[in-house]
């Protein structure tokens, strides 16, 4: 009731109240995940959407692009649709505890790629990659990184300026804690948003007088009106995370409860846990 106008659409108090809850959300989510700037922050419906606004956004025909075998739809199914229009996708296979074979990774890479596309944790083992060594590779190989962490952005650390993550998709109604609809995407301190191509044009409050879209951030990336209940939700909840002494205490927290659940499973016969038996090494 108080902040229920449109932001940036007009100047009157509930519109400028609303782009103040949506800033908030924004700083939030920059300082939670070590984004360099809040304008930096892209928000979306969910983390597909913010995955498919990276691969779409960035992938053209004769492009060759290097992901995993452990993939969750909201990657492969894009990626699929993104071969089908002649984009070269090269799935590199991973161990039976999950892990992507690092050598074969970095050996395609050098191949050549623009971009490679990789969770951070399996929703299906829990295996967490070694994004850094990821990253670092794509990022010696001229390659865009492209990071899912719908499974670990609130409950186990990420810095995507210290990591040097190009684009880091994240989703708001799992460990952050927010509302369903308060997802985003983040973008690293080196990558150049000229490089990626808006999946939605339209409304967005700046530069109404041009048909054109406009090209600043985040405008460019978020058309039409903006989730401002979503994103209030979200931020409540990154504060929830805070006050639970942060991702790191959240992170001991979740440790403490993974060698419990893993020790009273192994004592079930016939039980199978799959994934790393270490549970610093899974989420």
């Amino acid at each position: 009731a108080e902040s229920g106008g449109n932001p940036g659409r007009s100047g009157h108090s509930l519109s400028i109240a609303a782009g103040r809850v949506i800033l908030e959300g924004r700083e939030a989510v920059a300082e939670l995940l070590g984004v360099s700037d809040p304008f930096r922050v892209i928000f979306t419906l969910n983390a597909t959407h913010a995955l498919n606004l990276a691969l779409f956004g960035l992938l053209t025909t004769g492009d060759r692009v290097i992901t995993t075998g452990m993939e969750h739809n909201s990657m492969m199914r894009p990626l699929r649709e993104l071969e089908r229009r002649g984009v070269e996708v090269v799935v590199v296979p991973c161990d039976h505890q999950g892990y992507v074979d690092l050598e074969t990774f970095e050996r395609e890479l050098r191949k050549g790629a623009k971009a490679a596309c990789f969770q951070h944790a399996s929703n299906v083992s829990g295996t967490l990659q070694p994004i850094a060594q990821l990253t670092a590779a794509a990022r010696e190989a001229g390659a865009y990184s492209i990071v899912d962490a719908a499974q670990t952005a609130g409950v186990f650390p990420i810095n995507v300026s210290a990591t040097g993550i190009g684009l880091l998709a994240f989703t708001g109604h799992k460990g952050l804690q927010g509302p369903p609809g308060s997802s985003g995407l983040g973008l690293g301190p080196e990558f150049d948003p000229a490089h990626l191509r808006p999946l939605v044009r339209g409304g967005t409050g700046s530069r109404s007088e041009f048909e054109e879209h406009p090209d600043m951030l985040p405008d460019r990336f978020e058309a039409g009106t903006p989730n401002g209940a979503g994103v209030a939700g979200l931020t409540a909840g990154i504060g929830a995370v805070g006050a639970r002494g942060g991702v790191a205490a959240v992170r001991a927290a979740e440790l403490r409860l993974l060698a419990r659940l893993q020790a009273q499973l192994a004592a079930i016969p016939g039980v199978t846990v799959y994934g790393p038996q270490e549970p610093t090494r899974r989420t």
